[in-house]
């Protein structure tokens, strides 16, 4: 039996929906939720297997990297849309849909980003940023992580966000500005913030989870546009899910008219036992746990993408 084989039985029906192959799953991926990978784009030249395995199991796909800062900008004056351009061609070709990822993040910047020097310099290089990226792509890409991370690891009182170029000059109020930005471009596209670490058992995600709650009520309460969240399920095979802490979680950004998207996921094995039938039956129960968790109990409705930055 081979470990995908093994694993994917072990999930068990609560996760049926992502797990029919084609073409059986082509006959039903209407009605069930969206699949999808991050995209490799050297895999996609070099390796004949993979990009038909994504056109068999996948409705949606996202670029690892090609719209992110390091790869889309290498300088201030030039955009490089090759990579992301193939991309958005070969999801056209094969009737899947392309999530853009991500238009302002801490990490994967140029040098030149790094370099801002105050306020106003950060606030022009964002919003030229957003209205060009999201202007080429406008009514192709339909969601966009706009603004991906922006918790603290640790939040506290006085430290909620996470240390960034943007935090630096332009405060909180750099998330807002990136929501809005994205909405003035294209009124119609799903604007998403992405963030992780939020399904353990542990006073972390409990403190996390509070203030990124605290964060979207505030963004809400002054109507910014934002329309979902994704959970990036970056989930440590080591730590128990908590299924209840998720599933209030999740139904909390759901009354404030939020949809819940499930973004990336992934079990961490580094500490798990080294036996693979043991390692991967622990892999599989977190999933498991981390799925039902989101759900639940009850019928999936919200839209996913899987897959790793």
């Amino acid at each position: 039996m081979r470990r995908r084989d093994f694993v994917l039985g072990a999930l068990g029906t609560g996760a049926l929906p992502y797990l029919v192959p084609a073409p059986a799953f082509a006959q039903t991926k209407r009605a069930a939720i969206p699949y999808g990978a991050a995209i490799r784009d050297g895999a996609m030249i070099d390796d004949p297997v993979y990009p038909q395995a994504i056109i068999d199991y996948c409705q949606l796909v996202v670029g690892e990297g090609n719209l992110k800062w390091s790869e889309l900008r290498p300088t201030r004056e030039t955009f490089a849309f090759q990579l992301a351009d193939d991309l958005m061609a070969f999801a056209d070709k094969n009737g899947m849909e392309m999530r853009g990822h991500t238009l302002v993040w801490y990490a994967s910047n140029p040098d030149w980003v790094e370099a801002i020097a105050n306020a106003d310099e950060a606030r022009a290089e964002m919003v030229h940023h957003i209205e060009t990226v999201v202007g080429r792509y406008k009514g192709r890409v339909r969601s966009w992580d706009v603004v991906n991370e922006p918790m603290a690891d640790h939040p506290k009182t006085g430290a909620l966000y996470r240390d960034s170029i943007w935090l630096r000059h332009l405060g909180p109020d750099y998330v807002e500005l990136a929501l809005r930005t994205a909405a003035a471009v294209d009124p119609d596209a799903q604007l998403v913030i992405n963030d992780f670490d939020f399904e353990q058992s542990n006073d972390k995600a409990r403190a996390k989870r509070k203030a990124f709650l605290d964060m979207v009520r505030g963004l809400k309460s002054r109507d910014v546009p934002l329309h979902a969240i994704g959970l990036q399920g970056h989930i440590q095979g080591e730590l128990t899910i908590d299924k209840p802490g998720l599933t209030a979680f999740v139904a909390e950004l759901a009354s404030m008219d939020l949809a819940v998207l499930v973004t990336e996921l992934d079990v961490i094995d580094n500490l798990l036992p080294r036996p693979e039938i043991e390692r991967d039956g622990i892999i599989a129960q977190r999933a498991k746990d981390y799925l039902r968790g989101y759900w639940g109990g009850k019928t999936p409705r919200s839209r996913a993408h899987l897959g790793h930055q």
